[in-house]
């Protein structure tokens, strides 16, 4: 990670690039969406070498921040990993601990138990889900953290005939959860097959 930070830094400093130069935490937004999606798409192409490299795009967002950020006197590069980490070795007390967990819903459990003890469940679930999250995958985060209880296609159907297809995409959303798959992740292999 240190080489990669030397060049952010020289890409940054004197006699470096003027478009590196004038990038802020604001103007790197979209790329930071972009390359996280790209990265997305490669995982579900399962191309090694692909998944490499946009995880490494990936990986340059951050340093370009955490060299921002440096720069301005806000954070370094270390903070950012030391709070990962952190968090990790917290969040994993039964890795770490002596916690016991035996089940990924116990893990799940215990996550939302010391998510709740650090008052990160006192926010309201509108603020826990990023609203720069695709509206499906929001949507289903959105459901999962308000106990939306799954919902049938007779329920989507109704939504549809009254043609209110905004409530008919909640359902539907609703319906995915109850058969265990990502609407998201569905809709994206679906306008795949539209481009092949």
């Amino acid at each position: 990670m240190e080489r990669l930070l030397e060049v952010m830094r020289r890409l940054r400093g004197p006699g470096g690039c003027p478009w590196d130069k004038a990038q802020t935490h604001q103007s790197l937004r979209p790329y930071l969406l972009e390359e996280a999606a790209e990265a997305v798409d490669a995982i579900s192409r399962g191309q090694p070498k692909e998944m490499a490299e946009e995880l490494g795009d990936v990986l340059l967002q951050v340093a370009f921040h955490a060299v921002i950020a440096e720069e301005a006197g806000t954070f370094s590069y270390a903070e950012i990993e030391q709070h990962i980490v952190e968090k990790l070795i917290r969040r994993h007390p039964h890795v770490f601990g002596d916690v016991q967990a035996d089940t990924p819903e116990a893990v799940a459990a215990n996550w939302r138990a010391i998510k709740a003890a650090e008052g990160k469940a006192e926010r309201s679930p509108c603020d826990e889900v990023p609203r720069s999250l695709g509206a499906l995958a929001r949507a289903s985060e959105l459901q999962k953290k308000l106990s939306t209880p799954p919902t049938s296609e007779a329920e989507v159907m109704e939504a549809l005939q009254q043609g209110d297809l905004g409530e008919a995409l909640w359902r539907l959303v609703a319906l995915c959860r109850r058969e265990k798959v990502s609407p998201e992740v569905l809709l994206r292999e679906r306008c795949e097959q539209e481009c092949l």
